[in-house]
């Protein structure tokens, strides 16, 4: 198959013609900074207001909520950051898990070492969510603020964010989510689920990079995190990127019209994948919820099998996938969410992240898996544990 074959859209997605086609008068025709006071210049600012207004629409909030930010992992830095300042003469602890995105553990580890906060990390079960009786258990007087991902970028499960939004309203706390690989994916209403801010990134729902932005809700002091202008109604300071702004308001409004099919077709796919995988390679683990996980997301373990020469060998067939989270795909250790759910360092090395689109196909996953079987059964021949591993099953 000459093609590539492209499932990796948990690293990132294409961006969509419709989005492209938004995007492109404000580069060279409308290209006005929005701050200027001239006619010339509204247009653009008539552009980001109406991008804010289609991503409000898909939270089911006001558009005065929206603050765009360069992507995911600055919304989260400005969310945890912000808020520990803002909150500190009321406390200094903060409840997070063991398997968010490496934006929210870095940052936690920053206040930590660098701010005097106390993080208390939650387990997670084998499927990889968190036990509400254990966020009940870590709260305490000094607690300011909860943040739990929406859905894990790895595993794909999905997370009791409404339990958790009433568990943190009950107790006054902030709630923060990653909602990164969720916003545009699966249904999120801010009020109905408690959620006083929330973490987005363009590039998830074919959109454009660089565009990101951090949903918060009236009430919260949070501080500005970027300082030197007025822009953002003075919490974000630089000029705005309108073309990603833009282009960001089109794909929301593009995931929110298409969610329904588009996610009833990659449920179909994806346990369809599951399927052949689990049923026609042995010594293979699905990682993640079986139900309660993102529409277009696989990630399966294989025994005696290591990840990195299982993607080349994928790579040269034309197949795109991932070990785990691009934002650590150099990285030789374990991942840590596979290592949260109780998985051996042998098993969690062998790890497959496959993530699908509306675009995917049948038999594009048929040619996946067949190939997938061929390596595999190369990769084990190979490897000496799975040789003495067969010799004690004899």
């Amino acid at each position: 198959m000459e093609k590539i074959i492209y499932l990796d859209n948990a690293a990132t997605t294409r961006t969509a013609p419709e989005v492209v086609e938004a995007m492109l008068p404000y580069f060279s025709e409308l290209y006005g900074n929005p701050s200027s006071i001239y006619d010339f210049a509204g247009k653009s600012k008539e552009g980001v207001a109406h991008a804010r207004q289609q991503i409000a629409d898909v939270l089911g909030c006001g558009k005065e909520n929206i603050y765009f930010t360069a992507g995911g992992s600055e919304a989260d830095n400005w969310a945890l950051k912000a808020t520990f300042e803002a909150y500190k003469s009321k406390g200094n602890h903060i409840i997070t898990t063991k398997i968010e995105h490496h934006a929210i553990l870095h940052t936690c580890e920053y206040l930590e070492k660098e701010r005097g906060a106390k993080i208390t990390y939650l387990d997670v079960d084998e499927n990889g969510i968190v036990r509400l009786e254990d966020l009940e258990r870590a709260i305490t007087p000094e607690t300011i603020l909860i943040s739990v991902m929406f859905a894990n970028n790895e595993i794909g499960s999905i997370q009791p964010i409404r339990e958790i939004g009433m568990i943190a309203r009950e107790h006054g706390i902030l709630f923060h989510t990653d909602a990164v690989q969720a916003f545009g994916q699966v249904p999120i209403n801010v009020d109905e689920y408690g959620i006083d801010m929330l973490s987005s990134s363009g590039h998830k729902i074919n959109g454009p990079k660089g565009i990101g932005f951090l949903y918060i809700r009236k009430g919260v002091k949070i501080r500005s995190f970027v300082h030197g202008g007025a822009q953002e109604r003075k919490r974000r300071a630089g000029t705005e990127n309108v073309p990603g702004i833009v282009g960001y308001g089109a794909a929301a409004e593009r995931a929110a019209a298409t969610m329904e099919k588009r996610a009833a077709k990659e449920i179909e796919l994806r346990d369809y994948l599951i399927h052949r995988i689990t049923t026609e390679i042995p010594y293979v683990k699905l990682n993640g919820h079986p139900e309660k996980r993102l529409p277009n997301n696989v990630n399966v373990s294989f025994r005696f099998v290591e990840g990195e020469s299982l993607l080349l060998m994928l790579d040269s067939f034309g197949i795109c996938g991932s070990s785990g989270s691009a934002c650590t795909s150099g990285s030789l250790d374990p991942s840590h969410v596979l290592m949260a759910i109780g998985l051996p360092h042998e098993i969690a090395h062998g790890s497959l992240r496959l993530t699908l689109s509306e675009e995917t196909t049948k038999e594009e996953l048929d040619y996946t898996v067949d190939k997938l079987k061929d390596i595999v059964e190369k990769l084990r021949k190979m490897s000496p544990l799975y040789e003495d591993f067969i010799k004690k099953m004899k």
